[in-house]
């Protein structure tokens, strides 16, 4: 069933206070952005480095993925390979059932809400128990982020404060900050204590030493891996860099692009396993090789997941993550998307202005707008468009390739315009109408 992103979009915008402080909320972070990116006056050429330390590293991905696994194996760490979200699942599944693991905490990892790993585990008796408090919390209202950096950004702290009354019996009403941030620590400070194992995304592998790194503002992802006896890494293959040296590239935009901050409170790197302890890394796939294949596409496994293009797009900011039906949402998702499934996620391509603001912004310069504009191009000649659209379009294409039927269209809007009644173009069944005023017609 197709993905109707401007069925889903109409319910957030229907609440006009909710939608217009959600987009003032990513607006204030892409002004964060800005101001930090101007505190680097080397900033382009960082980009232009990440750019193609990335366009090396996926153009030599066999070599570099090999390395990495040696160098990972000689470490101690024990190494997976998982063809697509399945093969990941039943392999953490067996990890923890080698070790009779009943719960598990997890810190944020984007690649394992892909997998749909949670219910996975759940359904196989496992308590999961997300650790970064924005997945905390939709975690505990059972939906999925919103955002890849800021997963509840769409929720108010009055409504965390009623549902941690709810699920913890904190003071009803008491919508403050510091005391919500309170309560979640006293629970999940519990939850790491009573885990058997503990999992993490990874943000950067580096074939050159084997380690991964991990980048969080909380210290959730070290407080599981440090205290629980099994550690897993769940990691996309694209997340490889191949020198130590290359991160200082990385660290440095990684989260000036996403919340403006210099650097992330935590970069732990992680490397061996603890004494009497266990270190597995699972490389997934999951489509990404058939990704690297298409010209004009792969480069958007360049993607460092920093949210940066979701903050400043102005479709995304008015229409909430959740209208993407997908696990990364904004305009990064909508030229992953298509790889997918072309005819189910064929609605988010034309979910843009296409006014290039995404790439702008993207630390590794990955061409978004462009890209988008390409799955236009191929859902047209696909035929996945819907029968109104292919219509519509059709018309117009001939319209425009004869200038006399041009001119005398151009004529006749303008009379229309003057004479038809507002109900014409204002009426439920015509989604062009809803949220446009038609243009006031003037002399000249």
């Amino acid at each position: 069933m197709a993905i109707d992103f401007k069925q889903k979009s109409a319910s957030f915008v229907e609440n006009k206070d909710r939608s217009a402080w959600h987009d003032t909320a990513l607006w204030f972070v892409r002004n964060k952005r800005d101001i930090g990116v101007m505190g680097v006056e080397y900033w382009e050429q960082l980009r232009l480095q990440a750019s193609n330390i990335k366009t090396h590293c996926l153009s030599n991905l066999d070599k570099y993925l090999v390395e990495f696994e040696e160098n990972a194996l000689k470490n101690g760490a024990i190494v997976h390979w998982a063809k697509d979200g399945d093969e990941h699942n039943k392999i953490v599944g067996e990890i923890l059932n080698k070790h009779k693991v009943t719960k598990i905490v997890k810190s944020k990892s984007m690649l394992t809400e892909e997998c749909e790993l949670n219910p996975y585990l759940e359904k196989n008796g496992i308590e999961v128990i997300d650790t970064d408090l924005g997945e905390r919390i939709i975690q505990l209202r059972n939906e999925p982020p919103s955002h890849i950096v800021l997963p509840a950004i769409h929720i108010k702290k009055e409504e965390v404060s009623e549902l941690f009354h709810e699920k913890w019996d904190t003071e009803r009403g008491n919508n403050d900050p510091q005391y919500l941030t309170y309560q979640a620590r006293l629970s999940l400070r519990k939850d790491f204590l009573t885990s058997d194992a503990a999992l993490t995304g990874v943000n950067f592998a580096v074939a050159e030493t084997g380690e991964i790194v991990v980048c969080t503002n909380e210290g959730n992802a070290d407080m599981g891996v440090n205290i629980t006896p099994v550690q897993i890494h769940s990691m996309g293959l694209e997340k490889l860099i191949p020198k130590r040296s290359h991160l200082g590239v990385f660290t440095r935009m990684l989260a000036r692009s996403a919340t403006g901050q210099a650097i992330t409170v935590y970069t732990s790197h992680f490397k061996k396993p603890k004494p009497k302890g266990e270190m597995h890394i699972i490389i997934v796939d999951n489509g990404r090789s058939e990704r690297l294949k298409k010209e004009g596409f792969w480069t958007s496994l360049k993607c460092i997941r920093c949210g940066a293009c979701m903050n400043t797009c102005p479709i995304y900011r008015r229409s909430g993550g959740h209208s993407y039906g997908y696990t990364i949402p904004g305009p990064i998702g909508a030229i992953l998307t298509p790889n997918i499934n072309l005819e189910k996620y064929s609605d988010l391509p034309f979910a843009s202005t296409l006014c290039g603001s995404c790439s702008d912004v993207c630390p590794v310069k990955i061409d978004i707008h462009n890209q988008l504009y390409k799955w236009r191009q191929v859902i047209g000649r696909n035929n996945v468009l819907p029968k109104t659209k292919t219509i519509a379009m059709g018309m117009a294409g001939k319209m425009l390739e004869k200038p006399g039927i041009f001119k005398f269209a151009f004529k006749m809007g303008r009379i229309a315009l003057k004479i038809l009644p507002d109900f014409i173009v204002y009426n439920r069944w015509n989604n062009w109408g809803k949220g446009r005023k038609m243009p006031e017609i003037k002399k000249k």
